[in-house]
């Protein structure tokens, strides 16, 4: 219903939004059939004009990528010269992010604040912050919520600590974040989805926090992502000046772990920036202190992002795998398994670098290495839409599955540590 209505008012003459910059884009899905064409892939992402979304390595999984009008008949033209396969997914990618635009602010004002959280829209940063505010005066002998840092716009990150009335500092943690990347919406939404369950679905899932606490950081990156509402949908950044022409680092490649070794870029337009150094950006600096605070209690560190199904952990510099690799496996393998016997998704298992493609700098390394957390895994969750941008009637069903994942982890966690 929601969808006709803004169908109509589309073609009854409201002019598309100004803010929206990706009118005529296109969004191809690349089919590599064998290793060489694998690497032709790969060889392209190496081209900043081409804002690949999903680079996996795994013959049969289509890399995906946005391209730009003005470079869209020199990259078929590639394509065709090595005869590799490609289908379009999307041929005009900025109406489509309009049409969502439109759908998820009808929704937002015809909820309002009739409830304190909704799975049926995404929420823009201040309501986020409002919820955990929410949860702590409403559950104060579960919940406290706590500004660790802020943003290069001065914007609260707050995390919030989910207690079962027990906490205390020899109490055992697992730590969540999402929205480093300001695009991957639903995130942040996940991320909630977990507070809503372990805080206000509490006698269900106390299990969860009898010997653990939760802390949660729903959005590592508030100016990137509001940037994304207000401006730019397909923003990944964070949003600090890095020269006269260029903002923003890739939150992603920031941390000083094998810092800029491979994966990233030092060119500062690029979305794969990775700093002028090492923890430039307060938003990491905020996110590594964090860590730091739980070295020794934290046992789980999970990074949400999207999109792919996939459960990675270190490492994202080498091929090479951590001496404990065996038990982040055993850990993400339990939630693969819950997913797939819950909803018959599958998600792949790895290593970032074997599974997907090299990054360093990336914040489950620095949190395995430097903050000696023992299970660090980045979970990237379903597509929707052309791949960062599921519809709101979509955001429901996908934090539900990712619940079930993360639930299945954190007791093979608990069952181990």
């Amino acid at each position: 219903m929601y969808l006709k209505l803004i169908l109509s008012l589309l073609f009854c003459g409201i002019a598309l939004s100004k803010a929206n910059s990706y009118l005529g884009y296109k969004v191809y899905d690349i089919n590599a059939k064998n290793d060489f064409e694998k690497e032709v892939i790969f060889r392209l992402s190496g081209n900043d004009d081409y804002d690949f979304f999903n680079l996996p390595k795994i013959i049969g999984k289509p890399a995906r990528v946005m391209v730009q009008p003005k470079d869209q008949m020199e990259f078929e033209t590639t394509l065709n010269k090595f005869e590799i396969d490609y289908s379009v997914i999307n041929d005009d990618l900025g109406q489509t992010l309009e049409i969502e635009r439109l759908q998820n602010n009808f929704l937002r004002a015809a909820l309002g604040r009739s409830s304190r959280i909704s799975f049926s829209n995404f929420q823009r940063f201040d309501a986020i912050n409002g919820y955990l505010e929410e949860l702590a005066k409403a559950y104060p002998n579960r919940v406290s919520v706590k500004t660790i840092g802020k943003s290069y716009e001065k914007r609260d990150m707050k995390a919030i600590t989910i207690t079962d009335g027990q906490s205390s500092d020899k109490k055992k943690a697992i730590l969540v974040d999402g929205g480093i990347h300001a695009r991957e919406w639903i995130a942040p939404a996940a991320a909630l989805y977990i507070i809503h369950q372990l805080v206000e679905n509490f006698e269900k899932n106390s299990n969860l926090l009898k010997e653990y606490d939760w802390i949660i950081l729903p959005v590592v990156n508030p100016d990137g992502y509001e940037y994304t509402h207000t401006n730019s949908r397909m923003w990944r950044k964070t949003r600090r000046p890095i020269d006269e022409k260029c903002f923003g680092t890739d939150g992603n490649r920031n941390f000083d772990y094998h810092w800029g070794e491979v994966g990233a870029s030092g060119v500062s337009c690029a979305d794969t920036f990775k700093g002028p150094t090492a923890f430039s950006e307060p938003e990491t600096r905020a996110l590594r202190d964090l860590m730091h605070t739980l070295s020794g209690r934290a046992k789980m560190y999970l990074t949400l992002h999207s999109y792919g199904n996939y459960l990675l952990y270190p490492w994202g510099w080498t091929s090479e795998l951590p001496e404990t690799w065996k038990d982040i496996d055993e850990v993400a393998q339990a939630g693969a398994s819950a997913i797939k016997k819950a909803t018959g998704s599958q998600y792949a298992v790895g290593s970032s670098t074997n599974v997907l493609y090299a990054a360093a700098g990336g914040s489950d390394d620095y949190a395995y290495a430097e903050a000696k957390i023992p299970i660090a895994i980045t979970m990237e969750l379903p597509a929707g839409g052309s791949g960062f941008d599921p519809s709101p009637d979509q955001i429901q069903p996908f934090v539900e599955e990712t619940w079930i994942g993360i639930k299945a982890m954190a007791e093979k966690v608990i069952e181990k540590y």
